[in-house]
C-alpha cells in the first residue's frame, strides 16, 4: 500500500464516506451524508477524520464525539469507523483509531470508548488487538418518534 495520510474530513468527502458506510450495511445517499457531515464539522465536540492514499482517495473514516456522562465524567466515543473492504487489515483502521485517540488526548479526555455490533466478528478481534478492553455488553433499544 502507498503512503497513508490522515486528515480532517471535508464536505467533498461525502461520496466516499457514503460508499464506505454502505459497505458496513448503512446505506445513505451522498446528500444525506453531506448534510450530516456538515453538522458534525460545525460541532466542536465532534470530529471526523479520513485516511487517504497518495492520490487523495478516501480509504476509510472515523467519527468521534466527546460526551460528558453524569455518572462517569468526560469520554470520547468512536461513533463510526469504516475502512474499504479491500484494504482491511493493512493498518488503515489502526491509523484512524490513533487519530481519534490523539484528538481525545488533546481535549484532555482520558477515556475512549467504542461500541461494536455483536455481529461484527472482525471488529471484536481488532479492538482488543490494539489495546481496547471489553467494558460491558448491553442491549440497545430504539423508538421512532413521530
Amino acid at each position: 500500500m502507498s503512503a497513508l495520510a490522515i486528515r480532517h474530513a471535508r464536505s467533498e468527502d461525502a461520496a466516499a464516506i457514503a460508499h464506505l458506510a454502505a459497505q458496513l450495511g448503512y446505506p445513505a445517499s451522498e446528500q444525506d451524508i453531506l448534510r450530516r457531515l456538515r453538522k458534525m464539522l460545525d460541532t466542536p465536540t465532534q470530529a471526523v477524520f479520513v485516511a487517504c492514499d497518495d492520490d487523495g482517495r478516501v480509504l476509510g473514516y472515523v467519527a468521534t464525539e466527546q460526551r460528558l456522562m453524569l455518572e462517569t465524567g468526560a469520554l470520547v466515543e468512536i461513533v463510526a469507523l469504516a475502512v474499504d473492504a479491500k484494504l482491511r487489515r493493512g493498518g488503515t483502521g489502526r491509523a484512524l483509531v490513533s487519530a481519534a485517540e490523539l484528538w481525545a488526548f488533546k481535549r484532555g479526555v482520558k477515556n475512549l470508548r467504542v461500541r461494536s455490533n455483536i455481529q461484527r466478528e472482525d471488529a471484536h478481534a481488532f479492538y482488543p488487538g490494539i489495546g481496547y478492553q471489553l467494558e460491558k455488553t448491553q442491549h440497545c433499544y430504539l423508538r421512532e418518534l413521530n
